[in-house]
């Protein structure tokens, strides 16, 4: 029988490496929601991805950890957002103080009017994705799924980024992923791919990191 990502999450050994787990331990005590927070300001310290007065839309953003890095990289010193933060996912999330969240699948009509209504028309600076599917422990069709989610994010990023915007997206290396590069590279001029300290070197995911959209 396949293991859902929910009967992993109970198994002892997951659960000791989780609360052993040091950027678990500095995420609650930094306040931030999860430690995925660190994989992206790590590929923000290095790539310079966010910037002052920049809009950010944060596809699967829930539980909000990169929402919160987000909106902490465009708040000035007078603490207001220069810029906009917007989050979306299918799932709910707890609120965040100056950030619009918008709850539904980002392909439906619906949810693609109300992102236009909060732009007033305009595109974006940056498409963050750190989405993945709800993993049933059969490899193949777990990379299936992960690959429909970059194909979704990459699709979303083409027509919502504003001419020399910026797109970082979590893939898993496996089948397809050579070909998604690939396809990065036929929309963006420049892209790089990397592996933050956070990523557990366990894992086969990595972040694309693309740059200046054609």
């Amino acid at each position: 029988m396949p293991v859902s990502e929910k009967k992993l999450r109970s198994n002892p050994a997951w659960i000791k490496r989780h609360l052993t787990d040091p950027f678990v331990k500095k995420s609650v005590q930094e306040g931030y929601r999860a430690r995925s927070v660190y994989k992206l300001m790590e590929i923000d310290d290095k790539d310079k991805i966010i910037k002052p007065g920049m809009s950010v839309v944060d596809l699967g953003a829930a539980p909000g950890s990169w929402t919160q890095i987000v909106k902490e990289r465009l708040t000035d010193k007078d603490g207001k957002i220069d810029g906009k933060v917007i989050a979306m996912d299918i799932l709910p999330m707890e609120p965040i103080e100056g950030v619009h969240f918008l709850q539904g699948d980002f392909r439906e009509q619906e949810v693609a009017d109300k992102l236009t209504d909060l732009l007033e028309g305009e595109k974006v600076d940056v498409v963050l994705s750190d989405m993945a599917p709800n993993l049933s422990g059969v490899a193949a069709a777990d990379a299936a799924r992960c690959l429909l989610l970059n194909e979704l994010a990459l699709d979303f990023a083409k027509e919502n980024l504003k001419k020399n915007g910026s797109f970082v997206c979590k893939v898993f290396q496996g089948s397809g992923y050579s070909q998604y590069v690939e396809a990065c590279k036929k929309t963006f001029r420049k892209v790089s791919v990397r592996k933050p300290e956070a990523s557990r070197s366990s894992s086969a995911e990595v972040y694309i990191v693309a740059r200046d959209l054609k």
